[in-house]
């Protein structure tokens, strides 16, 4: 009976030591091919802010749409997509699993203003100003 038992244990470890893994893995996976985006601000430089952004051409029409992670100064995180097309410009606001969509108002020099109903947002720089009301919540870009 020993002997049995100690001849499958070493036929198990040999057979768990000599299996090997595929290195190519499972073939009916679609691989994606992952390229890194450098993303420059307007002196030039690589911008080492967080942000994922794609662009899209449609009948050459291009269709632009970055995302940022901005930290409000309660620490709360806040996801902002920006969206430019040849139709229109919006930012949208996703905080608490809810998301505000604001067009594009008007631009002031350096400053970009967006609006809807009594929500207002100015984007200048880093810093994103949201109004509603009374209450006015400044959010910053945040570094990853």
């Amino acid at each position: 009976m020993k002997k049995s038992l100690l001849t499958l244990g070493a036929i198990l470890s040999l057979a768990v030591i000599s299996c090997k893994k595929s290195e190519s893995g499972n073939k009916s996976v679609i691989k994606t091919d992952s390229t890194a985006t450098i993303v420059t601000d307007t002196d030039g430089k690589i911008d080492s802010v967080s942000q994922s952004s794609s662009t899209v051409d449609v009948n050459g029409k291009k269709y632009e749409k970055t995302d940022f992670v901005y930290k409000a100064t309660d620490g709360t995180l806040v996801k902002v997509v920006f969206k430019n097309d040849p139709k229109e410009s919006t930012v949208a606001i996703t905080s608490n699993k809810k998301t505000f969509t604001l067009p594009k108002a008007e631009t002031k020099g350096d400053e970009t203003i967006y609006k809807k109903d009594d929500m207002t947002a100015r984007v200048k720089g880093d810093s994103l100003h949201l109004e509603q009301g009374d209450n006015i919540i400044e959010l910053k870009r945040t570094k990853i």
